[in-house]
């Protein structure tokens, strides 16, 4: 075989090889999954906004504020909070409907400890700035100097009566930007935001939404906390509906 054709024929070879490499890389993910592309990322962070989710930029990229949206999405979805937009989680999205309040009557803060939530409602009772957040784990607990309790977020109506700007020391950890409800408990911003509930009682929130929340929450606006075990459920949070009205959220 002369040289200039084996030169073409290994060419063609290896053109072949990256062909067949590059093209399931580009359709499918682990398992066979179908990858999402950068205009579906993005598609999936505007529905989150759309819906009232916290989300980041909306640029196609799926950045950490993008990722605890979705945890917030499927956490009100009753689905096992990943944060990983797969196909069928972006499906879900389009197909989902925006949050309903348990109360309407005027601006407030809704904290749903039985889905581990929190939203602003404004004065129209429109959900928005939906996030993930840890609350009381339940554990008993002891610290010097304090007797043995439970470590319990409290239900009820509340209120914002005192706010403090950046770390703050307690005797159970740290704080940063906290809005005090009740006693010592705040909700407040922490480097450790698990999915499930793990606080001494204090309602955890994501830093990034820990930098704006003391000017969208002033002192004094009402705070419903609810979700308690003993409660009785609610019939329904969350409603599904190709044609939801979109909801502003923060960026």
């Amino acid at each position: 075989m002369l040289p200039h054709r084996r030169f073409i024929i290994l060419a063609v070879l290896l053109a072949a090889s990256l062909a067949t490499i590059a093209i399931p890389l580009q359709a499918a993910g682990p398992a066979g999954k179908s990858l999402l592309t950068k205009p579906e990322i993005r598609a999936a962070e505007l529905r989150l906004a759309s819906l009232g989710y916290w989300t980041g930029l909306i640029d196609g990229v799926w950045d950490p504020v993008s990722r605890q949206g979705l945890i917030a999405f499927q956490k009100l979805q009753h689905a096992k909070a990943t944060g990983i937009l797969t196909r069928a989680e972006y499906n879900a999205l389009l197909m989902a409907g925006p949050p309903r309040p348990r109360e309407m009557n005027g601006a407030h803060i809704e904290v749903d400890l039985a889905r581990q939530v929190l939203f602003l409602v404004d004065g129209d009772g429109k959900v928005g700035n939906i996030l993930p957040v840890s609350s009381g784990s339940g554990k008993t607990f002891h610290q010097n100097g304090y007797p043995e309790t439970h470590a319990i977020t409290p239900c009820g109506h509340m209120e914002v009566f005192s706010t403090a700007a950046g770390w703050k020391t307690s005797p159970l950890g740290e704080m940063y930007n906290p809005l005090y409800i009740v006693g010592g408990i705040a909700i407040h911003g922490s480097l450790d935001v698990p999915a499930y509930p793990a606080s001494h009682g204090c309602i955890r929130v994501p830093m990034f939404a820990s930098e704006r929340l003391p000017r969208m929450v002033p002192k004094g606006t009402r705070v419903f906390v609810y979700g308690c075990k003993d409660e009785k459920p609610f019939e329904q949070i969350a409603v599904t509906s190709p044609s939801a009205t979109p909801v502003s959220a923060a960026e």
